[in-house]
């Protein structure tokens, strides 16, 4: 499973990748974590408000940084 935090940097950015990164362990799933900074690259994906988390290409959050809880959730 690919994971990307598209953001660039800030607080909530990292959060969203320690959460993201904290379910995908939680769930004992084969991951690969990428942090997309570049803003041309987050609005290629549609984005228009960070963080935002990408699954395989899909974009799943935006503009807040969900629970792991939450997370698990759509990951699973």
């Amino acid at each position: 499973m690919k994971i990307q935090i598209l953001g660039t940097g800030c607080p909530k950015c990292e959060k969203l990748a320690e959460t993201a990164e904290s379910a995908a362990q939680a769930l004992g799933i084969e991951y690969e974590i990428e942090k997309v900074k570049d803003i041309t690259k987050i609005m290629e994906f549609g984005v228009m408000i960070t963080p935002a988390l990408v699954v395989d290409g899909e974009v799943k959050v935006s503009g807040n940084v969900p629970s792991v809880d939450a997370l698990k959730q759509l990951l699973a």
